[in-house]
């Protein structure tokens, strides 16, 4: 029984050809050579020292065929970027056009997505019962980061927890893997991703101050319960019951 269903907006962009499978391996954080067909993981493109370009989703659509989903202004970035890195791997690279949906539920089918309780859907043809608004509430309540909000140029992916479902610290070399499995094998992130309850919607990057320090800053917030619900960037050491006030 099918729960709730949201328009997930994406860009998609195929890889198919007798290189595909390596030359994603090659350039994306998560372990493309272990999906079989129909599988998908996510994963991230990344820069030498590990910022985020994009994050995405590889979803092997035939032996030899993947479509690859992105963030809707990310899909021109993102096959420029393979295409460019290509060199003399055979395949083909092209933007293709799709209609996503995340659907909630626990008979829900389709791929795991970022939302812990939805699956992704590709061209199901299933009409949203959930507005933009409400897909938000609910991606600040689980804590799932946003690109342009939580991911940016200035995040690391451990910071956004992005480490524990989009990197294998198994699979071969790529751009970014050295500060990333460094982070992880030797140390922690300064500072983490939270939910927090607030008085008020705040402005984007609204400093967050804890004994006269500023400790973080909010990435995106809610109305709710007369208040606010919001992801923020808060410093490790900071407790979680720690009252912070708006800088």
């Amino acid at each position: 029984m099918l729960v709730d269903v949201a328009t997930r907006r994406r860009a998609f962009v195929r890889v198919a050809g007798p290189d595909a499978r390596d030359h994603l391996q090659r350039l994306v954080s998560n372990d493309v050579d272990a999906l079989g067909v129909g599988d998908a993981c996510p994963a991230l493109l990344l820069t030498a020292k590990a910022r985020v370009i994009a994050p995405v989703v590889v979803w092997r659509r035939g032996e030899k065929d993947y479509l690859v989903l992105t963030e809707p202004e990310l899909g021109e970035t993102v096959r420029a970027l393979l295409v460019r890195m290509r060199l003399r791997a055979q395949c083909e690279i092209e933007p293709e056009q799709h209609e996503s949906v995340l659907i909630f539920g626990d008979d829900a089918v389709g791929f795991a997505t970022d939302f812990p309780e939805a699956r992704e859907v590709v061209d199901a043809g299933l009409e949203a019962t959930l507005s933009e608004e409400e897909l938000e509430s609910r991606r600040v309540a689980a804590a799932v980061p946003r690109w342009g909000r939580e991911i940016d140029d200035r995040v690391l992916p451990a910071e956004a927890g992005l480490d524990e479902t989009h990197v294998s610290f198994t699979k071969g070399c790529y751009p970014g893997q050295e500060p990333v499995a460094r982070l992880h094998h030797r140390g922690h992130a300064n500072r983490t991703l939270r939910v927090l309850r607030l008085p008020a919607v705040p402005a984007y990057d609204a400093e967050l101050v804890h004994d006269g320090k500023v400790v973080g800053r909010v990435t995106s917030a809610v109305p709710a319960d007369g208040g606010a619900l919001a992801l923020a960037y808060v410093r490790r050491e900071v407790p979680d019951d720690a009252e912070l006030a708006l800088g």
